[in-house]
């Protein structure tokens, strides 16, 4: 195929390299000028976009979406596919689809989750909202940037489900974060309470797959001094999208908005910016009551 690319951060850039090094034809473009010696660099977004078959972005948030949908929509050819792997909120992700619609566009919205690292490997899960043509004229590409892609209902869907996933996340994090500053200061071995909790009640992908005690389970950024597979900033954000739709659907979350306050504290009035979202361990271990 022949693929617009449309920001090419921490991780366009490879997902673009995944697509160019199975062979597909790239064009990428990003406002910070980065490129690849894989693919062809455009000029514009306007210029990636034309005469695509699918055209790919992701961006950082909802108003700089909309803004390269305006740019880029009045390029794309009719029938094409408009793929965004931003996150951003569920209204921008609607209003972006309709007006690719309204272009003669199939739309998707198709946040990941995997972080770097699953970009580079190409084992990203995509949430995907939108038309069931478009999923499944882009179920190639996904299989190229990603290990699974699950179609979860009509436009603004995918969003929807990555905040409701990342505020899962966020909350379990915090609550094993407390764990084990409270197993410190009854004088519990880390190690004993990691063996107890991960084949107990306790089991989660926080402390099973990413502990956040160092050299406790298996290896994750708190054994490389909390430098980000995924950020405490970007947690903050998802956190702070799962509220903004909860008010606007009028849903109850009253441990999604504690999480959300506790990291907007951590990245924003101690020490958690640039951090991984695990660095909350280190925060409660040194506070008291």
């Amino acid at each position: 195929m022949k693929i617009g690319f449309i920001g090419l951060g921490n991780m366009g850039l490879p997902m673009a390299e995944n697509l160019a090094r199975a062979g597909h034809d790239i064009a990428g473009f990003d406002v910070a000028g980065i490129g690849s010696d894989m693919f062809t660099s455009a000029a514009s977004a306007a210029e990636a976009a034309r005469d695509a078959d699918v055209v790919i972005t992701m961006l950082p948030s909802g108003e700089i979406l909309r803004r390269v949908t305006d740019e880029i929509v009045p390029a794309m050819k009719p029938g094409s596919v408009f793929l965004d792997c931003s996150t951003v909120d569920v209204e921008s992700a609607r209003d972006v689809a309709e007006t690719a619609r309204r272009a003669g566009l199939s739309a998707l919205d198709a946040p990941v989750s995997g972080g770097i690292g699953g970009a580079k490997a190409g084992t990203l899960t995509f949430m995907v909202g939108g038309d069931a043509d478009g999923f499944e004229r882009a179920g190639s590409l996904f299989d190229i940037m990603g290990a699974k892609a699950v179609h979860c209902g009509p436009s603004g869907n995918g969003q929807a489900a990555k905040i409701c996933n990342n505020m899962i996340l966020g909350i379990t994090m915090i609550g094993t974060c407390e764990a084990f500053a409270l197993a410190d200061r009854l004088g519990l071995d880390r190690q004993a309470m990691f063996d107890v909790v991960s084949t107990s009640s306790g089991y989660s992908w926080s402390m099973n797959a990413y502990c956040p005690a160092p050299g406790i389970g298996p290896e994750s950024p708190a054994d490389n001094d909390y430098r980000p597979g995924f950020s405490a900033d970007l947690m903050l954000k998802d956190l702070r999208l799962a509220q903004k739709a909860a008010e606007a659907a009028g849903a109850d979350t009253p441990l999604g908005l504690a999480a959300r306050d506790l990291y907007a504290r951590f990245v924003e009035e101690e020490d958690g910016a640039g951090r991984d979202f695990s660095a909350m361990l280190p925060r409660f271990a040194g506070r008291k009551r």
